[in-house]
């Protein structure tokens, strides 16, 4: 039988119902205070449940109807139809082992993350389910805190980020400018916010896992915020109140109305984590942030590089 330690390790890496204080929560990017894994502990993998083929929900609650409904129907229109994505350097993606990536956030109802995770899976030679961390705050939407689950969600928790990276090596996304990158105005378009803490470094130097940077163009005119209103965003307690081309006047099937932008992806080639030279380089916060500063900075010098080649928001 295992010990209390083995036991408590097991119960926050597995993912078990336990009170998340505010001290555990990790921060991938936004400013809200981070705490670290206090160690990476022993190899437990071995200790995961056998996959079982015939299953269409995993541990984590996403559910293969459900995702192959959205997927099949309202993602792959966005995807080939509205959006028309183009995908560049989609070989930087791994087709084995856990793998971060790391992109660019923008738009009212950002479609940016389910267009990365389709392009993983059509154009990939070996496509890949892709885990996207999801903020705290989507808790307090009933239809959304149970939705996302079911396609994908993973609360940005760093026991769940590191079971998913190492345990089970699988692909996760983040998006360190956070709700700074969805709510900022269409004037500051293509502008990256900061990347947090470097939360997210700490993560993929925990777990040996690669970081891929991406770079997606499209998003930011896909659906623009023009302005927010702060007594509306109060009054009905949404996260932040936009004023788009088509929300609030056509209502809540307004949140949908995306415009036809030309969306780009482009996956840049990864950076290590695994050989820094050090035992434990995550211990090392100048490292961290000069890692997260270089990414940002790549990603930034990439998507300056798209718009100025682009030639029309509509028609690349």
């Amino acid at each position: 039988m295992a010990d209390e330690k083995t036991r408590s390790t097991l119960r926050q890496a597995g993912g078990e119902a336990a009170p998340i204080d505010d001290d555990d929560r990790l921060s991938l990017g936004d400013d809200e205070p981070g705490h670290e894994l206090a160690e990476r502990g022993p190899d437990l993998r071995e200790h995961l449940a056998p996959i079982e083929t015939e299953r269409q929900v995993t541990d984590w609650g996403r559910s293969e109807r459900v995702e192959g409904f959205f997927d099949k129907t309202l993602i792959d229109f966005y995807y080939n139809l509205w959006f028309r994505c183009e995908v560049e350097g989609i070989e930087h993606v791994p087709s084995h082992g856990g793998a971060l990536l790391v992109s660019n956030h923008a738009g009212a109802l950002p479609p940016d993350a389910p267009m990365i995770a389709k392009a993983i899976k059509e154009e990939h030679p070996n496509p890949r389910p892709l885990h996207l961390t999801m903020e705290h705050f989507f808790k307090g939407y009933p239809g959304l805190s149970m939705l996302l689950p079911k396609i994908g969600g993973v609360p940005a928790h760093p026991a769940n980020v590191h079971r998913l990276l190492y345990d089970e090596q699988q692909l996760v996304l983040v998006f360190p400018e956070g709700r700074k990158g969805s709510e900022k105005l269409y004037k500051e378009r293509y502008r990256l916010r900061r990347f947090g803490r470097g939360g997210f470094v700490e993560a993929a130097m925990r777990a040996g896992a690669p970081i891929v940077p991406v770079a997606v163009v499209g998003a930011e005119e896909a659906m623009p915020i023009f302005a927010h209103v702060t007594a509306l965003q109060k009054l009905t307690g949404l996260i932040y109140f936009p004023i788009t081309p088509t929300f609030p006047h056509l209502g809540l099937l307004g949140t949908l109305g995306y415009l036809p932008a030309k969306f780009k992806i482009r996956f840049l080639p990864p950076v290590a984590t695994d050989d820094l030279g050090e035992e434990r380089p995550w211990e090392d916060q100048a490292l961290v942030q000069t890692i997260a500063h270089d990414i940002r900075a790549t990603i930034q010098d990439e998507l300056i590089d798209m718009v100025g080649k682009r030639r029309s928001v509509w028609f690349g």
